[in-house]
């Protein structure tokens, strides 16, 4: 991958800053949080039912839309609409049941309606989930094109919900990413039409355009719950906005990452396109891993054994990220 560089783009100068972001998400959370009563993990809110908690997650597509529509293909967003959604609760120990979209339009449209529905039902199948309705809004004065959000329903004995801390001493197994999965993409965009068309082929071979790329599908992490329950995870971090970052969510700790999944061919295209520094490019991306949890390091092996991921390494005290070389 490209060198650091000063003048390589930055998810900033694509037009999203996270620290603006999540200032603003602060703002929203601290003068909505007066309006009720609730428990909050990093993934999800929960809701006291009484022995179990009701938990919901709410996410979108993203930028990812615009890819879609400049290649006509919206069959697997509604994958990652799911995905984006699930894998939330996933990370805060809860099983998702079932889930309800938003799709915004300016005007209405047959014909990427009825993709994105296929995509949502693949999606909700993958998941185990049930789709329980949703809602389309048509506003030409406030959507140009189409944006495309759900929300997530899940249930959980709260006993069974994870820590959310990691401990020091606690080994990290993750899994792969399929690739961009739905973060990032704005920086992805401007990166890769510096040169390219979402139309143009692909100059790798897996896939046929430079779009495609792009719009692969997030991956589902649902079928993890089960066993990081009965491996004792601790804690678990979904790996979407703000890259490695994410594994902040697991406590104050230091987190050493050895050995993480190997980071998709795709990541180097878009990194040596936009010029991008290997840190951004972290704390943006995924770059290989989509999830980690953290448990006792006598149990991590096992578990990645029996889930297809690995052990990939260690929380220490201190604080910080170490990966690749790279401090984040």
């Amino acid at each position: 991958m490209t060198e650091d560089s000063e003048e390589g783009l930055t998810y900033a100068d694509a037009g999203v800053d996270i620290d603006e972001s999540e200032a603003a998400t602060a703002a929203l959370v601290g003068a909505a949080g007066a309006a009720g009563e609730g428990t909050d993990s990093d993934y999800a809110g929960l809701l006291d039912i009484g022995d179990r908690y009701l938990a919901l997650a709410t996410d979108g597509v993203g930028t990812k839309l615009l890819v879609a529509e400049a290649l006509e293909d919206y069959s697997t967003v509604g994958i990652d609409c799911i995905a984006m959604n699930a894998n939330d609760l996933v990370a805060a120990g809860v099983r998702p049941v079932a889930f309800v979209d938003y799709l915004a339009v300016d005007e209405p449209d047959e014909t990427f309606a009825e993709q994105i529905g296929e995509g949502l039902a693949a999606g909700a199948e993958a998941a185990n989930i049930q789709l329980v309705g949703g809602e389309t809004a048509v506003m030409p004065e406030v959507v140009r094109g189409l944006d495309l959000a759900g929300t997530c329903a899940g249930l959980v004995k709260k006993e069974a919900v994870f820590e959310g801390s990691a401990e020091a001493g606690d080994a990290l197994v993750g899994w792969p990413s399929s690739g961009i999965h739905s973060n990032g993409l704005t920086l992805a965009r401007e990166a890769v039409t510096r040169e390219y068309e979402y139309t143009d082929a692909y100059p790798g071979e897996q896939y046929e355009t430079v779009g495609h790329a792009l719009l692969e599908p997030t991956e589902l992490y649902t079928g993890l719950l089960t066993p990081m329950r009965e491996h004792g995870v601790r804690a678990a971090a979904h790996v979407t906005g703000g890259g490695w970052t994410n594994l902040e969510r697991l406590g104050e700790h230091r987190y050493v990452v050895e050995d993480p999944s190997p980071a998709q061919e795709v990541f180097e295209f878009v990194q040596d396109l936009g010029d991008i520094s290997e840190e951004e490019m972290h704390r943006t991306f995924n770059m290989g891993t989509g999830f980690v949890a953290a448990l006792a390091s006598q149990d991590a092996e096992e578990l990645a054994e029996q889930t297809g991921g690995r052990v990939i390494g260690r929380v220490e005290k201190g604080d910080g990220i170490a990966i690749r070389g790279l401090e984040l």
